[in-house]
């Protein structure tokens, strides 16, 4: 996601000298020339809860350290630029943004993805993708598994996820160039369940001790396609397909976020194999630590989607598990997702993610 990181950094810094004074609510006034920009305190307020502001559209966080929903806009609708400002704003600074009764469909879905950044095209999506929309991807979890790997849902849950912290993952964590941001729509969902949980790594890395904040900060780790998942005895359709589209990277633990300057844990469990330089047993510890660190409850948030719902988060700065209590229900969950195109990882040393093997920056 492509914005000014000055601007970013003048919102997550309010102590700079060049940031407009703080008006209560009823005094704020835009600048005379230029787009309006979003008018903000240095915390929500009190009373609303309203952290960001342009004309009738508002931005009232969920949570505590992650989340936050925008209402007042039309996304089928061109955006102006100051409302486009501040929804990357909200992103960067709440890290997932949840939109409601929304009237995208692929095409609106699209062009309000372009807004903030380059959306991927995935080369292998097949019918995942609506015809004449590559950049969309619809995930259908009971209509899909079955025809294509030959396996209900339920196995599928309890393959991928050997123990919980599995199931929670960055999207395409395995490549050396991680998408920077997702946007979700929901088309059809359950009448109750299918909820996504998020979690903010760059609160979680803050919740550490100094020592152990300067004792992850200088490794590596390698993050491989399919480590979440448990091969089945036999014919199993869905190792072969992992098997022949093997991706692995080595990304920092804690990498620097190329807009905020927020140092990010960036801990995957359902991509992480090992932590480099260190013993399979020590690497599962001072994994299994990490991970319960970054899934906190202070440091999550979970969104209960309703068709036309829209969620737009930072791959950068959060982990998400998907959902699996719904499973049992005769009912499809359908949901489009439209990724943007993403950097390479850069740690706190400066050394960028490398690939292993599968990936390439920029090449989908």
């Amino acid at each position: 996601m492509t914005t000014d990181r000055a601007a970013a950094q003048q919102q997550e810094r309010p102590e700079q000298p060049d940031r407009p004074e703080h008006r209560e609510p009823s005094e704020r006034r835009e600048p005379r020339e230029g787009p309006a920009r979003p008018a903000r305190t240095d915390r929500p307020d009190p009373v609303t809860g309203v952290d960001l502001r342009v004309g009738g559209v508002e931005v009232r966080p969920v949570a505590g350290h992650i989340g936050a929903e925008i209402t007042g806009v039309d996304l089928a609708a061109p955006l102006d630029d100051a409302v486009a400002d501040l929804i990357r704003r909200a992103v960067l600074r709440w890290k997932v943004v949840f939109f409601r009764d929304q009237r995208l469909d692929h095409a609106g879905q699209v062009a309000f993805a372009r807004r903030f950044g380059e959306p991927v095209v995935l080369g292998r999506r097949g019918g995942a993708s609506p015809p004449d929309f590559p950049e969309v991807e619809t995930t259908a979890d009971r209509l899909e598994l079955g025809g294509r790997y030959g396996m209900d849902h339920e196995e599928w849950l309890a393959r991928r996820r050997p123990h919980l912290l599995r199931g929670w993952h960055c999207d395409h964590g395995a490549r050396v160039d991680p998408p920077a941001a997702t946007i979700l729509r929901a088309e059809s969902v359950p009448p109750y369940g299918g909820d996504t949980t998020w979690a903010n790594l760059a609160a979680a890395y803050a919740g550490l001790s100094a020592p152990v904040r300067a004792f992850v900060d200088g490794l590596r780790a390698e993050h491989r396609l399919g480590v979440g998942y448990q091969p089945r005895p036999g014919d199993d359709a869905y190792l072969r397909h992992l098997l022949d589209h093997q991706m692995a990277s080595e990304h920092p633990l804690v990498r620097v976020h190329p807009e905020t300057g927020e140092r990010v844990l960036f801990v995957n469990g359902y991509y992480i194999e090992q932590i480099t330089g260190v013993s399979r047993p020590e690497s599962a510890a001072l994994l299994q630590m990490l991970l319960d660190q970054a899934v906190r409850p202070e440091y999550t948030v979970r969104f209960r989607w309703a068709p036309g719902s829209v969620a737009f988060w930072d791959n950068r700065a959060t982990i998400h598990l998907a959902p699996g209590d719904h499973t049992q229900l005769d009912a499809p969950r359908i949901m489009h997702r439209v990724m943007l195109h993403g950097e390479v990882p850069v740690g706190v040393d400066g050394r960028p993610s490398t690939p292993v093997t599968g990936t390439e920056a920029g090449r989908w």
